[in-house]
């Protein structure tokens, strides 16, 4: 299989996220999810639409549509399994009503999960407990960057305190009455 763009479309055809996963002119994908608005009927029995260029692969989640665009000699078997795991981590990742606003809220981490379900445009073999294990696992690098920049913070908390006793004790070396010019 291979899986040009995963995009979650309102069902007026309004782009709320698309994924591309193989180098292609970004104009060439919009244009793909312009058209397919037009290409679907209200016909309910059927998920997927051919062009003489790609394969729509959709299937309607509420009030929205999770479309893959593939190649015509994709599997459409293996298709149907990797379009049923792009909605599983829709719902995942969108908890309560899935809607416009919720697929904005979460668009990041619906993107990340993404480019775990297909990389370079074939679908890895991944389920959807590999899916979010590989979202939330923490990096070494990012722990220590975090670390070093909380020392850093007390460093400075510290230093502007012993500067503050620092002044504190010279202002009482000089007493409340030596300003200056003696009189």
């Amino acid at each position: 299989m291979v899986c040009f763009s995963a995009s979650v479309l309102t069902k007026g055809g309004k782009v709320l996220l698309a994924r591309q996963f193989v180098e292609m002119p970004r104009m060439r994908i919009e244009n793909h999810l312009a058209t397919f608005p037009k290409l679907v009927g209200t016909e309910k029995q059927h998920n997927t639409v051919e062009t003489a260029e790609v394969r729509y692969v959709y299937r309607p989640i509420e009030s929205l549509l999770l479309v893959l665009v593939t190649n015509k000699h994709s599997n459409i078997v293996e298709d149907l399994e990797t379009l049923r795991l792009f909605a599983r981590v829709l719902s995942e990742y969108c908890p309560g009503e899935l809607d416009e606003a919720a697929v904005c809220r979460n668009a990041f981490e619906l993107t990340f999960a993404f480019d775990e379900i297909v990389a370079l445009g074939h679908k890895e073999n991944v389920t959807m407990h590999d899916i979010q294990v590989n979202i939330e696992m923490e990096s070494h690098e990012e722990k220590l960057a975090n670390m070093i920049r909380q020392s850093k913070e007390r460093e400075a908390v510290e230093e502007m305190k012993r500067k503050a006793r620092t002044i504190a004790k010279q202002n009482q070396v000089k007493g409340p009455g030596s300003g200056g010019s003696g009189g």
